[in-house]
């Protein structure tokens, strides 16, 4: 299944491209010349969600941000399980056909574990690490579980399928007047059907079933990435990924790391804060 939804391009002004993984087509952007920057999405967003940031940085480096199948643009791929396991395995196929090196990868909500699992294995590939909101080990706090429980239950099931409960009751009140009706429109638009909605049904669940995964990406990215040069950016207000929680067990696993905090942002930073990470991005790591 392929979504039809053909983004506004004063909103989206990015070419369409397109990689036939093994699993379904995979729709991402490729912008720009210069150090690369892949861009990793989380749940329920798309790469919609960087379009200011890659706007803001496309003039001085290559920016790819990608859709994860069922999300945005990409295909619903019959057989698919849309886990965090499958996800990974998507995405270094992806920078693997796009011969990425000496990239920075920025992880956001689940781009974090999709995106650290995908480079765990191609550390000598990886310049740098910039993370948003985020967690790469298994979530224990009792909050997040119990979202997990109730949104994997199957009255909530049928309501993230049938009425996008997670676009329409989750991620677009939380930004409120941050976007404009045509803005909310290109998030409700990439999940037109409860069919299509798969991959936004199983992401709960993850919380507890990805819980091995996340348990050896907890050991392998302090080990593996634990010396890249990193960088934080922390919405303060986030009450999914709480910083007094999170922001401790970060900067425990990396050794060069730098923290920009965003007072006044939840947990959608790109959308809050977009010139606040734009310009710390190109402080951090500048082009040569």
């Amino acid at each position: 299944m392929m979504i039809d939804f053909v983004p506004d391009p004063s909103l989206y002004p990015f070419e369409s491209r397109w990689f036939d993984s093994s699993a379904g087509r995979v729709h991402y952007i490729d912008e720009g010349t210069g150090p690369t920057l892949l861009f990793c999405h989380g749940a329920p967003a798309w790469s919609f969600l960087y379009r200011h940031i890659v706007e803001g940085l496309r003039d001085r480096y290559r920016c790819v941000a990608v859709d994860y199948l069922g999300f945005g643009l990409s295909e619903r791929p019959a057989g698919f399980g849309y886990t965090i396991a499958e996800h990974t395995a998507v995405l270094s196929e992806l920078i693997d056909h796009l011969q990425l090196d000496g990239f920075v990868l920025m992880g956001h909500d689940w781009g974090g574990p999709i995106g650290l699992g995908a480079v765990t294995g191609r550390a000598d590939r990886v310049k740098g690490i910039v993370l948003g909101n985020t967690a790469f080990w298994p979530i224990e706090a009792l909050a997040n579980r119990a979202f997990s429980v109730v949104m994997s239950s199957r009255p909530m099931q049928r309501r993230i399928l049938e009425q996008n409960f997670l676009v329409e009751r989750v991620l677009l009140p939380e930004l409120g007047n941050n976007l404009t009706a045509a803005e909310a429109d290109h998030y409700r638009a990439v999940q037109p059907t409860a069919e299509s909605r798969r991959g936004l049904a199983t992401m709960p669940k993850e919380i507890r079933a990805a819980r091995p995964l996340l348990g050896q990406l907890a050991q392998d990215v302090p080990a593996q990435l634990g010396g890249k040069p990193t960088l934080l950016m922390w919405g303060m207000r986030d009450k999914v990924f709480r910083p007094s929680a999170s922001i401790p067990r970060i900067r425990a696993a990396f050794t060069d790391l730098d923290m920009v905090q965003l007072p006044h942002s939840r947990h959608f930073i790109q959308e809050d804060a977009p010139d606040a990470i734009t310009a710390a991005i190109a402080k951090r790591f500048p082009r040569a």
